[in-house]
Protein backbone atom coordinates (compact mmCIF):
# COMPACT_ATOMS: atom_id res chain seq x y z
CA UNK A 1 0.00 0.00 0.00
CA UNK A 2 1.30 3.45 -0.95
CA UNK A 3 1.32 5.76 2.05
CA UNK A 4 0.24 9.38 1.64
CA UNK A 5 2.52 12.41 1.92
CA UNK A 6 0.63 15.25 3.64
CA UNK A 7 1.83 18.82 3.29
CA UNK A 8 0.61 21.66 5.54
CA UNK A 9 1.71 25.15 4.48
CA UNK A 10 -0.96 27.27 6.20
CA UNK A 11 -1.88 27.82 9.87
CA UNK A 12 -3.64 24.71 11.14
CA UNK A 13 -4.54 22.77 14.27
CA UNK A 14 -3.83 19.04 13.82
CA UNK A 15 -5.21 16.56 16.31
CA UNK A 16 -6.17 12.90 16.66
CA UNK A 17 -9.61 11.31 16.94
CA UNK A 18 -10.88 7.78 16.28
CA UNK A 19 -7.67 6.73 14.51
CA UNK A 20 -7.91 9.75 12.22
CA UNK A 21 -5.78 12.84 11.75
CA UNK A 22 -8.22 15.74 12.23
CA UNK A 23 -7.52 19.00 10.40
CA UNK A 24 -8.85 22.31 11.70
CA UNK A 25 -8.09 25.46 9.70
CA UNK A 26 -8.66 28.71 11.62
CA UNK A 27 -11.55 30.69 10.17
CA UNK A 28 -12.85 27.80 8.06
CA UNK A 29 -16.45 27.09 9.00
CA UNK A 30 -17.30 23.45 9.38
CA UNK A 31 -13.71 22.26 9.36
CA UNK A 32 -13.86 20.81 12.83
CA UNK A 33 -17.10 18.87 12.68
CA UNK A 34 -17.66 15.12 12.75
CA UNK A 35 -18.40 14.77 9.03
CA UNK A 36 -15.06 13.12 8.30
CA UNK A 37 -14.35 15.49 5.42
CA UNK A 38 -11.48 17.01 7.37
CA UNK A 39 -9.87 13.74 8.45
CA UNK A 40 -7.26 11.31 7.10
CA UNK A 41 -6.88 7.72 8.40
CA UNK A 42 -3.63 7.42 10.35
CA UNK A 43 -2.86 4.08 8.69
CA UNK A 44 -2.77 5.80 5.26
CA UNK A 45 -0.08 8.33 6.24
CA UNK A 46 3.61 7.86 5.47
CA UNK A 47 5.04 11.38 5.71
CA UNK A 48 3.70 14.61 7.23
CA UNK A 49 5.39 17.90 6.28
CA UNK A 50 4.83 20.91 8.53
CA UNK A 51 5.71 24.16 6.74
CA UNK A 52 4.21 26.99 8.80
CA UNK A 53 5.10 28.40 12.21
CA UNK A 54 1.42 28.65 13.12
CA UNK A 55 0.76 24.92 12.96
CA UNK A 56 -0.18 23.25 16.25
CA UNK A 57 0.14 19.47 16.58
CA UNK A 58 -1.19 17.57 19.59
CA UNK A 59 1.00 15.07 21.40
CA UNK A 60 -1.66 12.42 20.90
CA UNK A 61 -1.40 12.83 17.13
CA UNK A 62 2.41 12.65 17.16
CA UNK A 63 2.27 9.50 19.28
CA UNK A 64 -0.17 7.82 16.89
CA UNK A 65 1.79 8.86 13.79
CA UNK A 66 4.97 7.35 15.24
CA UNK A 67 3.09 4.20 16.24
CA UNK A 68 2.20 3.91 12.55
CA UNK A 69 5.88 4.42 11.57
CA UNK A 70 5.11 7.73 9.86
CA UNK A 71 7.84 10.34 9.40
CA UNK A 72 7.20 13.94 10.48
CA UNK A 73 9.22 16.64 8.69
CA UNK A 74 9.42 20.20 10.02
CA UNK A 75 10.49 23.18 7.88
CA UNK A 76 12.39 26.30 8.89
CA UNK A 77 11.68 29.97 8.19
CA UNK A 78 13.07 29.61 4.66
CA UNK A 79 10.46 26.88 3.99
CA UNK A 80 13.15 24.19 3.70
CA UNK A 81 12.95 20.88 5.61
CA UNK A 82 14.99 21.23 8.80
CA UNK A 83 13.95 18.39 11.13
CA UNK A 84 12.86 14.77 10.90
CA UNK A 85 10.98 12.82 13.57
CA UNK A 86 10.98 9.01 13.35
CA UNK A 87 9.80 6.20 15.65
CA UNK A 88 12.36 4.51 17.90
CA UNK A 89 10.84 1.09 17.26
CA UNK A 90 9.85 -0.02 13.78
CA UNK A 91 10.31 -3.79 13.59
CA UNK A 92 9.46 -6.84 15.70
CA UNK A 93 13.06 -8.14 15.75
CA UNK A 94 14.69 -4.74 15.90
CA UNK A 95 17.32 -5.65 18.50
CA UNK A 96 18.47 -8.60 16.41
CA UNK A 97 18.78 -6.42 13.31
CA UNK A 98 20.56 -3.67 15.24
CA UNK A 99 23.14 -6.21 16.39
CA UNK A 100 23.69 -7.57 12.88
CA UNK A 101 24.11 -4.05 11.55
CA UNK A 102 26.53 -3.01 14.31
CA UNK A 103 28.57 -6.23 13.96
CA UNK A 104 28.78 -6.07 10.16
CA UNK A 105 32.33 -6.48 8.86
CA UNK A 106 34.34 -3.80 7.10
CA UNK A 107 34.68 -5.93 3.92
CA UNK A 108 30.89 -6.29 3.74
CA UNK A 109 30.33 -2.55 4.17
CA UNK A 110 32.92 -1.81 1.47
CA UNK A 111 31.17 -4.19 -0.94
CA UNK A 112 27.80 -2.62 -0.13
CA UNK A 113 29.21 0.84 -0.84
CA UNK A 114 30.63 -0.43 -4.14
CA UNK A 115 27.15 -1.64 -5.13
CA UNK A 116 25.61 1.66 -4.04
CA UNK A 117 28.03 3.82 -6.03
CA UNK A 118 27.67 1.62 -9.11
CA UNK A 119 23.89 1.89 -8.97
CA UNK A 120 24.04 5.67 -8.48
CA UNK A 121 26.41 6.29 -11.41
CA UNK A 122 24.44 3.93 -13.65
CA UNK A 123 21.22 5.82 -12.90
CA UNK A 124 22.92 9.17 -13.47
CA UNK A 125 24.16 7.88 -16.81
CA UNK A 126 20.68 6.64 -17.71
CA UNK A 127 19.24 10.10 -17.01
CA UNK A 128 21.87 11.75 -19.23
CA UNK A 129 21.10 9.23 -22.01
CA UNK A 130 17.38 9.94 -21.62
CA UNK A 131 18.08 13.63 -22.13
CA UNK A 132 20.30 13.11 -25.16
CA UNK A 133 23.54 13.93 -23.35
CA UNK A 134 26.74 11.85 -23.90
CA UNK A 135 26.89 9.23 -21.17
CA UNK A 136 29.15 6.32 -22.18
CA UNK A 137 31.92 7.40 -19.82
CA UNK A 138 29.38 7.09 -16.97
CA UNK A 139 28.81 3.45 -17.90
CA UNK A 140 32.57 2.87 -17.87
CA UNK A 141 32.96 4.52 -14.46
CA UNK A 142 30.04 2.52 -13.03
CA UNK A 143 31.59 -0.77 -14.16
CA UNK A 144 35.01 0.27 -12.85
CA UNK A 145 33.99 0.96 -9.23
CA UNK A 146 35.94 -1.27 -6.84
CA UNK A 147 35.20 -2.25 -3.27
CA UNK A 148 34.74 0.95 -1.19
CA UNK A 149 35.32 3.06 -4.34
CA UNK A 150 38.99 3.90 -3.56
CA UNK A 151 39.34 5.61 -6.96
CA UNK A 152 36.48 7.96 -6.05
CA UNK A 153 34.52 7.34 -9.25
CA UNK A 154 31.47 8.72 -7.46
CA UNK A 155 33.04 12.20 -7.40
CA UNK A 156 34.27 11.95 -11.00
CA UNK A 157 30.82 10.96 -12.20
CA UNK A 158 29.18 13.71 -10.14
CA UNK A 159 31.43 16.40 -11.64
CA UNK A 160 30.59 15.25 -15.17
CA UNK A 161 26.89 14.77 -14.42
CA UNK A 162 26.25 18.19 -12.88
CA UNK A 163 28.23 20.08 -15.48
CA UNK A 164 25.91 18.74 -18.20
CA UNK A 165 22.49 18.04 -16.69
CA UNK A 166 21.19 21.61 -17.06
CA UNK A 167 22.58 22.90 -20.38
CA UNK A 168 20.18 25.86 -20.18
CA UNK A 169 22.01 27.08 -17.05
CA UNK A 170 25.63 28.00 -17.88
CA UNK A 171 28.24 27.12 -15.25
CA UNK A 172 25.73 25.34 -13.00
CA UNK A 173 27.29 23.80 -9.90
CA UNK A 174 25.65 21.48 -7.40
CA UNK A 175 25.84 23.38 -4.12
CA UNK A 176 23.31 23.39 -1.28
CA UNK A 177 23.64 27.16 -1.01
CA UNK A 178 24.07 27.72 -4.72
CA UNK A 179 21.93 29.21 -7.46
CA UNK A 180 18.57 27.69 -8.50
CA UNK A 181 17.62 24.97 -9.22
CA UNK A 182 19.74 23.92 -6.23
CA UNK A 183 16.76 24.97 -4.11
CA UNK A 184 14.54 22.44 -5.92
CA UNK A 185 17.15 19.71 -5.57
CA UNK A 186 17.53 20.43 -1.84
CA UNK A 187 13.79 20.17 -1.29
CA UNK A 188 13.42 17.03 -3.37
CA UNK A 189 16.33 15.32 -1.62
CA UNK A 190 14.84 16.20 1.77
CA UNK A 191 11.60 14.44 0.79
CA UNK A 192 13.60 11.47 -0.48
CA UNK A 193 15.69 11.36 2.71
CA UNK A 194 12.58 11.21 4.89
CA UNK A 195 11.15 8.43 2.72
CA UNK A 196 14.36 6.40 2.96
CA UNK A 197 14.81 6.99 6.70
CA UNK A 198 11.26 5.81 7.35
CA UNK A 199 11.85 2.64 5.31
CA UNK A 200 15.06 1.86 7.23
CA UNK A 201 13.30 2.19 10.57
CA UNK A 202 10.45 -0.01 9.32
CA UNK A 203 13.08 -2.64 8.42
CA UNK A 204 14.55 -2.54 11.92
CA UNK A 205 17.77 -0.72 10.99
CA UNK A 206 19.59 2.16 12.66
CA UNK A 207 19.44 5.14 10.28
CA UNK A 208 22.37 6.72 12.16
CA UNK A 209 24.90 3.95 11.47
CA UNK A 210 25.95 4.32 7.84
CA UNK A 211 27.61 2.06 5.30
CA UNK A 212 30.01 4.78 4.16
CA UNK A 213 28.89 8.14 5.59
CA UNK A 214 30.07 8.51 9.17
CA UNK A 215 29.96 12.19 10.10
CA UNK A 216 29.64 12.32 13.89
CA UNK A 217 26.95 15.00 13.60
CA UNK A 218 24.82 13.13 11.03
CA UNK A 219 21.88 11.34 12.63
CA UNK A 220 20.79 9.82 9.30
CA UNK A 221 24.05 8.59 7.76
CA UNK A 222 22.54 5.29 6.58
CA UNK A 223 19.66 7.12 4.91
CA UNK A 224 22.20 9.32 3.12
CA UNK A 225 23.98 6.18 1.88
CA UNK A 226 20.92 4.28 0.71
CA UNK A 227 19.30 7.26 -1.01
CA UNK A 228 22.26 7.78 -3.38
CA UNK A 229 20.96 5.59 -6.26
CA UNK A 230 17.53 7.21 -5.85
CA UNK A 231 18.78 10.78 -6.27
CA UNK A 232 18.60 10.67 -10.10
CA UNK A 233 14.84 10.20 -9.82
CA UNK A 234 14.67 13.53 -7.99
CA UNK A 235 17.01 15.04 -10.59
CA UNK A 236 14.67 13.87 -13.34
CA UNK A 237 11.71 15.52 -11.61
CA UNK A 238 13.63 18.80 -11.39
CA UNK A 239 14.53 18.55 -15.08
CA UNK A 240 10.84 18.09 -15.87
CA UNK A 241 9.97 21.25 -13.92
CA UNK A 242 12.55 23.23 -15.87
CA UNK A 243 11.42 21.72 -19.18
CA UNK A 244 7.86 22.87 -18.50
CA UNK A 245 9.00 26.47 -18.07
CA UNK A 246 8.05 26.76 -14.39
CA UNK A 247 9.64 29.56 -12.39
CA UNK A 248 12.30 27.76 -10.38
CA UNK A 249 13.82 30.82 -8.77
CA UNK A 250 11.82 30.07 -5.64
CA UNK A 251 9.91 27.18 -4.12
CA UNK A 252 6.41 28.13 -5.19
CA UNK A 253 3.36 26.12 -4.17
CA UNK A 254 3.19 24.67 -7.69
CA UNK A 255 6.80 23.52 -7.63
CA UNK A 256 6.46 22.05 -4.15
CA UNK A 257 3.34 20.14 -5.15
CA UNK A 258 5.28 18.48 -7.95
CA UNK A 259 8.24 17.60 -5.73
CA UNK A 260 5.91 16.17 -3.10
CA UNK A 261 4.97 13.43 -5.57
CA UNK A 262 8.48 11.96 -5.35
CA UNK A 263 7.42 9.06 -3.05
CA UNK A 264 4.86 7.98 -5.66
CA UNK A 265 7.14 8.15 -8.73
CA UNK A 266 7.29 4.94 -10.74
CA UNK A 267 10.66 3.19 -10.58
CA UNK A 268 11.86 -0.18 -11.86
CA UNK A 269 13.26 -2.50 -9.21
CA UNK A 270 13.74 -6.23 -9.48
CA UNK A 271 12.40 -6.09 -13.04
CA UNK A 272 9.05 -4.68 -11.89
CA UNK A 273 7.61 -1.17 -11.76
CA UNK A 274 6.70 0.08 -8.30
CA UNK A 275 6.13 3.44 -6.60
CA UNK A 276 9.39 4.81 -5.21
CA UNK A 277 8.15 4.46 -1.62
CA UNK A 278 7.57 0.72 -2.15
CA UNK A 279 10.92 0.34 -3.89
CA UNK A 280 12.71 2.03 -0.99
CA UNK A 281 11.09 -0.49 1.34
CA UNK A 282 12.46 -3.34 -0.79
CA UNK A 283 15.92 -1.77 -0.74
CA UNK A 284 15.85 -1.41 3.06
CA UNK A 285 14.63 -4.99 3.52
CA UNK A 286 17.42 -6.30 1.26
CA UNK A 287 20.01 -4.33 3.22
CA UNK A 288 18.78 -5.88 6.47
CA UNK A 289 19.25 -9.32 4.87
CA UNK A 290 22.77 -8.36 3.80
CA UNK A 291 23.67 -7.47 7.38
CA UNK A 292 22.14 -10.77 8.55
CA UNK A 293 24.26 -12.73 6.07
CA UNK A 294 21.25 -14.02 4.13
CA UNK A 295 22.18 -12.32 0.84
CA UNK A 296 25.13 -10.34 -0.50
CA UNK A 297 23.51 -7.74 -2.73
CA UNK A 298 21.31 -4.72 -2.06
CA UNK A 299 18.30 -4.36 -4.33
CA UNK A 300 18.42 -0.94 -5.99
CA UNK A 301 16.19 0.58 -8.72
CA UNK A 302 17.21 1.27 -12.30
CA UNK A 303 16.25 4.46 -14.08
Amino acid sequence: MIKKTLYFGNPAYLSFRNDQLVIHLPGANGMDDASGLNTVPIEDIGIVILDNRQITVTHGLLERLLDNTAAVVTCDSSRMPAGLLLPLEGHSVQQERFRAQIDSSAPLRKQLWQQTVRAKIANQGALLRERGIPHKNMLFWASSVRSDDPDNFEARAAAYFWSRLFPQIPDFRRDREGMPPNNLLNYGYAILRATVARALVCSGLLPTLGIHHHNRYNAFALADDVMEPYRPFVDRSVCSILDDGEDFSELSRSVKSRLLTIPTLDVTIGGKRNPLMIAVGQTAASLAKCYAGEIRKIVYPTL
